[in-house]
């Protein structure tokens, strides 16, 4: 039997329970703890909440468990209100509340004896998992935002980020550029990285396998191209109010272009904006899908766009280059470690209405671009991305702090 691992995540994430699920699928045994309210993924051998940061708080949904009472209803919905303010308290706060769970960590450490713990990202998880007790391995792991972003959001989050990663004995992360920046934090040059998607690794045969019909049951116009966005609404990263500000110029030459936006169905802020610029029967904004249901809109869809100015690897992003879908996507530095400018992509001043509206346009304009980027892309997402590449390269990774 393989060895015994306590993951350190959101447990409502997909991406967190993808990384879960693929390692379980290594035959490791695997338990949990949750920073947020949610139930148990399958196949745990131990489960635990300690919602830090003010976690049981936070503006998005948790995965199942409904509000206690109408009092913490009530305070949630004032907190999606007021989300970026939250976003600061956290900031400013949130560290603070750190050492309120260390103990029952430490505890539930020692009762259920991992042989390894795995923070799946910095603020808060790894900033928690630091205290685990010496002579148990412990690894951090950044993703998107953690060392661009959320590390100089307040003094004392660069603190906490900087004593997880002097604490981490190994570091997984979703760019290279990471590995660099934890480096200069405190991670100890000695330390052993690996570079892989936040999720552990595509299901590239599923995604491959899913039916373009899937999309059918959204209802959307096939008369026109579809360009898909489905980054969801991050103000401090995801910059939607340029997307939407292009599009008017991008269907003054192409006016039966069709735009899909999951993720963004009841934002009072995107739709309103939508109105104002008239779009509306051009803007389908959808909820939170299912993979296949996404997978589907991307095989059928000829451009995506992620308008982000901090970022790691979106999963959506490698989904989109499996599905053919050509990427539109901020200039960013780890988006540079798998888009080549005019090659396999167009990368843009997020922050640019005029200059996303052209590459959208060029990549509408020229078929070959498109059906050349699909190609090297799926070559790409073979390579680097599909889970039969990376979780041998997880496993080995593992097996080197379990010696």
């Amino acid at each position: 039997m393989k060895a015994h691992i306590l993951i350190i995540a959101d447990g409502r994430s997909d991406t967190a329970r993808s990384w879960i699920r693929n390692i379980l699928s290594l035959g490791y045994r695997v338990s949990l703890v949750s920073t947020f309210p949610c139930h148990p993924p399958e196949g745990l051998e131990h489960f635990l909440t300690l919602p830090i940061a003010f976690s049981r708080f936070s503006r998005k949904v948790t995965t199942g468990v409904p509000p206690t009472n109408q009092k913490k209803s009530s305070l949630k919905n004032m907190i999606r209100r007021y989300s970026a303010g939250f976003q600061t308290l956290r900031y400013f706060a949130g560290p603070l509340t750190i050492s309120r769970y260390t103990t029952p960590l430490v505890n539930f450490i020692q009762e259920i004896q991992p042989d390894l713990v795995h923070a799946l990202r910095i603020p808060f998880e790894g900033m928690l998992g630091a205290s685990t007790p010496q002579g148990i391995p412990f690894l951090a792991a950044t993703w998107g935002n953690d060392l661009t972003l959320h590390a100089k959001g307040s003094f004392l989050m660069r603190r906490f980020t900087r004593r997880c990663l002097e604490r981490a004995d190994g570091l997984t992360s979703d760019t290279h550029r990471d590995i660099r920046l934890a480096q200069t934090l405190g991670l100890k040059s000695e330390a052993p990285t690996l570079v892989v998607p936040g999720c552990g690794g595509l299901d590239l045969d599923a995604i491959l396998q899913t039916s373009d019909s899937e999309s059918d049951t959204f209802n959307i116009p096939e008369s026109g191209d579809w360009v898909i966005n489905p980054r969801g609404l991050r103000p401090d990263s995801i910059h939607q109010d340029v997307f939407l500000a292009a599009l008017p110029e991008v269907l003054a030459q192409h006016p039966k272009t069709i735009f899909i936006c999951p993720a963004l169905a009841g934002k009072s802020r995107i739709e309103a904006r939508i109105r104002e610029l008239g779009i509306e029967e051009q803007v389908f904004l959808l909820p939170r899908l299912p993979r296949a249901p996404l997978w589907a809109l991307m095989k059928n869809s000829q451009v995506f766009v992620s308008p982000s100015s901090h970022d790691g690897t979106p999963n959506t992003l490698l989904e989109a280059m499996a599905c053919g879908c050509f990427p539109v996507a901020g200039d960013i530095e780890s988006l540079r470690e798998w888009i080549e400018p005019s090659v396999n992509g167009l990368l843009v001043d997020p922050k640019d209405p005029k200059e996303l509206a052209g590459a959208i346009l060029q990549a509408l304009e020229s078929a070959e671009l498109r059906r050349q980027a699909s190609e090297r892309n799926l070559a790409i997402i073979r390579s680097r991305a599909d889970r039969e590449t990376t979780l041998p390269e997880i496993d080995r990774f593992y097996t080197r702090f379990l010696s």
